[in-house]
């Protein structure tokens, strides 16, 4: 462990430590919190002048709703992990945190409370932000940032009017997810079984003019991207991405519908299929539906279609669920044989993917399959795969084969056929090659309150007009309460009438402010970068500053956000850097999702009663046992079953620590050189091995190998050279510097009582000398039936035949054989030996 002119030369426990034997980790806890608190160890140094290479740690960051939770406590105990190591490393390190602070529950809190919902927001940001402080994470508080600042938003507000500028924002009419009770529209992952994931009410499909981003703009990138993340990211994230983007290449196909002047378009991915296709689909939602439908068939399809506008699109996508339709009394024209077949509406066809449309081919697609055996509708072979015909079986055969029952395409394989099809399409006028995706362009209108005002103005003369940059922000009124806030069907803001009535910044004529706000995943898709400048007041973000830390080196959090958040947020930064304003396109380097915190094999939740609170825990057991028993529970991703942890066991543990610390007795400074060298080849293995696992992510095991050196410690003071040799002194110097990634507070005592200078987070990294990583001895275990009789001492290189002597030589050996013969040795050097009597 290095000195410098900072040690303080002591020996023993140090003035204002606590002695040996009365370790108390709340004491320790709120002495340190108070001296943190006047160094500010963890802020990043702007500054060209300083010479270590940037590391930018990032958490996702909280929303304000209520205090921390155990969900928080192992998220950021793990970024904290990531960002103290880089700190011991001599990295100049940015870690910051701030609040992701608009949504709908500070506005629902606010109605509930007749108050402004800006109250309940930075009230519980205050609470969280004290327990933060509390929970210890290295976070720089100078960058600290909130959504819902007006400073903040304006260039959130900033950045919609460069979107609108460059086409990739924009406004239309389109069917949505409508929650009736909070009046608002959701994204999809926000509905769960058909019913608002929030309140639980029965959503609704509406159709609503709203604001999108044309993310589909960058589908191909999105997906290209990946690669630059590959190995970096957890690859079902991954494979969530590009399974969300859906890209897939086919072929539209122009079909006629009776009585109907236009054709209908429809894409496949099995164009080679054509002549299978047995009846027509259109999405229940779809306008073509309600379009096309026979007056005989109205009443029964419009009931229908309100059945299905309660149905949630994954529930609609499950491949488990029944299939459900209503034939529309209409027929098409296959383009392919002239053939006539039914036109049905259903549920299993979303009106956002391809056209709204499908050619259903039963024989080869096991949805249509299932639909055809419903409804009583024939199924056509067209590619022989060798398999059963699907329509005796009920399985689809989806895979390649020989094309049958398909004129020109008879006898041609997939890729042929598909080949020649597009190419007889293409010279008929019938259709074309196509590329299509899954993705949709985000909608990002919101009819509440508190949430970023979208900048534009309605003039019935200019249309809409943004909000010139100067006049930005635009902020939400403050004089609005409760009943103001209540779901009315439109945003709250719409009736703010000295809000929302503007002149146009064009024509000076009357006009009205757009009365949305925008998704609050809008506000989170930047953050990020501000944090790299949060003060800078001419832009987003200063360039130079985000050129200098970013991308982000590791970002951490939950793997629930592994879709959305994620996708909007690399979005975002390939838009910026088609503005020029960042020289990258991938924002997170590397990514660490963390598993959940579950009682008894069951998510937390205040419903079922099986709800740990974090704030309860911290104050019996301490903020540090905490820590420490969330991130020996296992690795990152795996789920914590706080009914499996034992604090009590950490607390033990920590008090070994604490105590090896006050009892060391060498003074600060001894070589370690001159010190037992069986404890200091534990100490630089341990070195070793830490590092390793912690750049792997293994915390666990990396806390159980400090756990072995600090038994190893304990004996050597007991048993050993004692609590003077140097060794003891350099083994617990480096448990305290190890420990301090993970029980932050403890190991600042223990670095006190060991005679050093706070804080231990900036001492160094040790480094492990490779001469004490090389064993001049291991333990060879010598069993007799199984049973371990013996333990030998024996050189890492010795061979099997001398292995084998000594076992055989060893007196216990013989007591336990009892004049018994051999039938077998089983060597395996320089480990074990087993001999199995005769």
């Amino acid at each position: 462990m290095s000195t410098d002119e900072n040690t303080r030369q002591a020996s023993g426990s140090t003035a204002g430590a606590q002695p040996a034997d009365s370790y108390d980790p709340r004491a320790v806890q709120e002495k340190w919190q108070a001296r943190w608190a006047e160094m500010d160890p963890y802020r990043a140094e702007e500054s060209d002048d300083d010479p270590r290479e940037r590391r930018y740690a990032l958490d996702m960051f909280p929303y304000p709703s209520g205090d921390l939770h155990m969900g928080h406590a192992e998220a950021f105990a793990i970024g904290d992990v990531v960002a103290r190591y880089w700190f011991q490393r001599g990295y100049n390190v940015l870690h910051p945190i701030g609040w992701d602070s608009f949504g709908l529950p500070a506005e629902n809190a606010a109605i509930k409370r007749n108050e402004h919902p800006a109250k309940w927001t930075y009230a519980n940001i205050e609470t969280q932000a004290a327990s933060f402080r509390r929970y210890a994470p290295s976070f720089d508080w100078s960058r600290r940032l909130h959504t819902s600042d007006p400073e903040y938003y304006k260039w959130t507000q900033w950045l919609f009017l460069r979107f609108y500028e460059r086409g990739l924002a924009y406004r239309k009419g389109g069917q949505v997810n409508w929650c009736p009770n909070d009046q608002t529209v959701l994204a999809n992952e926000q509905v769960v079984g058909g019913h608002c994931e929030r309140c639980g009410a029965l959503v609704e499909r509406r159709t609503l003019t709203q604001w999108y981003f044309r993310i589909t703009e960058y589908a191909d990138r999105l997906l290209e991207d990946m690669k630059q993340l590959e190995g970096k990211w957890p690859e079902r994230v991954l494979v969530m991405q590009r399974n969300w983007i859906g890209r897939s290449t086919g072929a539209d196909v122009d079909f006629v519908i009776e009585g109907r002047k236009e054709p209908v378009t429809v894409f496949t991915t099995r164009p080679d299929t054509l002549y299978g296709a047995t009846f027509f689909v259109v999405a229940a939602d779809a306008p073509l539906a309600d379009e096309i439908c026979a007056p005989e068939q109205r009443a029964e399809f419009e009931a229908y279609r309100e059945q299905v506008s309660r149905e949630s699109e994954i529930d609609r996508l499950s491949t488990e669920r029944e299939k459900t339709g209503v034939f529309l009394g209409r027929y098409a024209i296959n383009p392919v044989n002239g053939e006539r077949i039914p036109i049905w509406a259903s549920d299993y066809v979303l009106a956002e993917y391809g056209h709204g449309a499908i050619m259903a081919v039963p024989a080869h697609d096991q949805r249509d399959l299932d639909f055809a055996r419903k409804f009583g509708l024939p199924v056509r072979v067209v590619v022989d795969t060798g398999e059963e015909d699907p329509a005796v079986t009920g399985v689809a055969t989806p895979g390649d084969g020989r094309l049958i029952n398909s004129g020109p395409l008879n006898g041609l394989n997939k890729a042929e056929a598909i080949k020649k099809i597009i190419q007889i399409l293409e010279e008929k006028g019938l259709g074309k090659a196509a590329v299509n995706y899954r993705l949709r362009d985000w909608l990002v209108s919101r009819q509440r309150f508190w949430g970023c005002p979208i900048p534009i103005i309605h003039c019935p003369s200019c249309g809409e007009v943004p909000v010139p940059d100067e006049d930005l922000p635009v902020t939400l009124p403050d004089n609005l309460r409760g009943a103001d806030l209540a779901p009315k069907g439109t945003s709250p803001l719409a009736a703010a009438t000295d809000w929302v009535n503007v002149s146009c910044p064009k024509c000076g004529g009357a006009a009205k402010r757009d009365s949305d706000t925008m998704d609050t995943f809008v506000d989170s898709s930047w953050y990020y970068f501000r944090y790299c400048s949060p003060d800078y007041t001419e832009g987003p973000f200063d360039v130079e500053q985000v050129r200098k830390w970013m991308p982000v080196d590791q970002y951490t959090g939950g793997v629930e956000h592994a879709i959305l958040h994620l996708l909007y947020s690399r979005f975002f930064t390939k838009v910026l850097h088609d503005m020029g304003m960042v020289d990258f396109t991938e924002p997170f380097t590397r990514l660490l999702n963390q598993g959940q915190v579950i009682l008894n094999g069951k998510a937390m939740s205040k419903s079922t009663g099986n709800l740990v609170d974090l704030g309860e825990q911290i104050a019996e057991h301490g903020v540090d046992v905490v820590r420490l028993a969330m991130l020996f529970s296992g690795p990152p991703e795996d789920d914590i079953d706080w009914a499996d942890v034992s604090p009590g066991a950490m607390t033990k543990f920590l008090g070994r620590v604490h105590r090896i610390a006050a009892e060391t007795a060498a003074p600060v400074g001894a070589d370690p050189a001159t010190g037992d060298v069986a404890l200091r080849r534990v100490t630089h293995r341990t070195i070793d091995e830490v590092t390793t696992l912690v750049e792997a992510y293994r915390f666990n095991v990396a806390i159980a190998r400090i756990m072995e050196l600090v038994s190893a410690t304990r004996r050597a003071i007991d048993s050993g050279p004692g609590a003077a040799d140097p060794a003891v002194r350099e083994a617990a110097e480096t448990i305290a510097v190890l420990l301090s990634l993970f029980a932050p507070y403890t190991a600042e005592e223990a670095w006190e009582l060991l005679g050093r200078q706070a804080p231990v987070a900036k001492a160094g990294w040790p480094s492990a000398d490779p001469a004490l990583l090389v064993e001049e001895e291991v333990t060879c275990v010598v069993q007799v039936a199984g049973k371990v009789r013996d333990r030998l001492q024996v050189s890492p290189s010795i061979s099997e035949e001398e292995l084998e002597r000594l076992a055989l030589a060893s007196e216990k050996v013989t007591a336990a054989l009892g004049g018994a013969g051999i039938r077998k040795v089983i060597v395996r050097a320089p480990k074990i030996v087993n001999i199995v009597p005769a």
